[in-house]
């Protein structure tokens, strides 16, 4: 199962890389046409679109590898069994609180395909995009699920 995780979060990550890139070069592009006084029709639509993509392909793969800020300066100085306890506490109250976002994202984006609507400026259907947000907050409640379970079931240094 882990090694499953591994790859559709790497699968994640490269998709919100590939986002971020687009992002960069449009933004760049449309920076650069300014100057010459023809931007780009419906940038910051598209902009927009690829950040939800960037973060949302992020999420899973960073919460992976822990790769996001830990302030410890309190948990630090309990017992292995405490923090152990407290991070599977934590990581199934996120793993609910992401599963509830997910379902009422990929609701919304149920909603927008039933209904066709449109971005503004270049007429674009967004709720793939939505979609794609609601993936990425699935995959970050499976992954923290699957955290609580490994915090739950292992046995700390020090404990008896």
């Amino acid at each position: 199962m882990d090694q499953l995780i591994s790859y559709i979060s790497r699968f994640f990550m490269i998709v919100g890389g590939s986002a971020l890139l687009l992002l960069v070069l449009l933004a760049t592009g449309n920076v650069g046409m300014r100057l010459f006084h023809i931007p780009y029709a419906g940038t910051y639509e598209i902009v927009s679109f690829l950040g939800a993509l960037v973060t949302a392909g992020a999420l899973g793969h960073t919460q992976r590898r822990r790769d996001h800020i830990l302030v410890d300066i309190l948990t630090a100085k309990f017992s292995p069994l405490a923090r152990r306890l407290l991070d599977a506490v934590s990581d199934g109250l996120a793993a609910v609180l992401f599963a509830i976002a997910s379902w009422q994202v990929y609701r919304w984006a149920e909603n927008l395909r039933g209904t066709g609507e449109l971005s503004e400026t270049l007429q674009l259907k967004y709720y793939p995009f939505v979609y794609g947000v609601s993936a990425g907050f699935a995959l970050l409640a499976l992954v923290l699920f699957l955290q609580m379970s490994r915090a739950i079931l292992r046995k700390a240094e020090g404990e008896e």
